[in-house]
């Protein structure tokens, strides 16, 4: 299978560059697998679509602010985003330009925040060590930003737009953005209704960011990221899959996530680890029945993934008919629902 199978042409006026308010007002395409019944509303009316007994599994990890600006010895500008913390002081990271960022190389981001390059990394980035004088997280929450992807430009005037309602985790270097168009208020009612929710945790890394370079789909490796599942949240998804209903993923990390634990009966234990599963078709799910998820990259594991899911030529049409209807695509773009 060729990763060119899964291009589409996508005008860029249509990739999102603010989030819509409140949350809930975004667009949202269902569709239905079953009958491939299409239908076009808002993300509110999600409420209309699900129902009693249905579990939404929702990944709780918290963005922090990743994106980091530094100086070089000469005066000269490096431009850091944060990754994955190895141990207390090291960090695997992404920089710009790397060119400057050689083994050895020192920089400034203040006076109470350094950092040292240590190695290269596979995948093109480096590994720091960071020296301060305080406490990381706060120097960290002082000097970062929220790292968005790089095909957003708008500045992001609140930052806890790129935050779900229902984070908790701090570890990930982007959000799982299929969980932006959640409010607290939609959660109470989807909640008063019978749905049930249950959290998993995988923080977001170097997979979001890298994009896939390969001919052959099968030849594309993607990067290890640390998950989590709990006692609790376990025996809820474990007690909706031995009750038959309907267990639907809050995204793709989501999706990863309960796919990576699952056995072949679709029941998941409580465990924690690092996951580089790559989801594409065919591929036959263990645990889900359903899917929220925002709309995603031409060429990305994560239309891919979708791909597995509903089809790769039904999942190229939506994107298409998505495209003529003119939604908002990618990070603050709308939403989909296949169930």
């Amino acid at each position: 299978m060729k990763t060119s199978d899964f291009y589409y042409d996508l005008p860029e006026r249509l990739i999102a560059q603010t989030p819509v308010e409140p949350r809930d007002s975004s667009r949202l395409l269902e569709y239905e697998m079953a009958t491939g019944k299409v239908t076009h509303g808002h993300f509110y009316d999600i409420k209309n679509i699900l129902k009693k007994g249905d579990l939404l599994v929702v990944n709780n990890t918290k963005v922090y602010p990743a994106r980091v600006y530094a100086k070089t010895q000469n005066g000269g500008k490096m431009e850091v985003l944060l990754l994955k913390r190895i141990n207390y002081t090291d960090w695997e990271v992404l920089v710009k330009p790397g060119k400057k960022a050689h083994i050895g190389s020192k920089f400034t981001v203040n006076d109470q925040l350094s950092f040292e390059v240590l190695s290269n990394t596979d995948a093109g980035g480096r590994v720091i060590r960071f020296y301060f004088d305080g406490v990381f997280e706060n120097i960290l929450e002082s000097v970062g930003e929220m790292p968005l992807p790089p095909y957003i430009k708008e500045k992001l005037q609140d930052q806890s737009r790129y935050q779900t309602v229902y984070c908790k985790n701090e570890g990930s270097a982007a959000a799982p953005t299929a969980g932006l168009h959640f409010t607290t208020q939609l959660i109470d009612d989807l909640k008063s209704m019978g749905v049930e929710f249950a959290e998993v945790m995988l923080n977001v890394g170097l997979g979001t960011f890298r994009p896939v370079k390969v001919d052959d789909v099968e030849n594309h490796e993607m990067h290890s990221e640390f998950y989590s599942i709990d006692e609790k949240n376990a025996q809820i998804i474990n007690k909706a899959k031995r009750e038959g209903r309907r267990i639907i993923a809050v995204g793709t990390t989501s999706v990863r996530t309960l796919e990576s634990v699952a056995d072949n009966d679709g029941f998941v234990r409580a465990t924690s680890g690092n996951t580089n599963i790559f989801i594409y078709p065919p591929y036959k799910f263990k645990c889900i029945n359903g899917l929220i998820t925002n709309f995603h990259l031409p060429e990305s594991t994560l239309i891919m993934l979708v791909a597995a899911l509903v089809g790769k030529e039904k999942i190229l049409e939506l994107y298409n008919l998505a495209v003529e209807k003119e939604y908002r695509f990618f990070s603050f773009g709308d939403a989909c629902i296949f169930i």
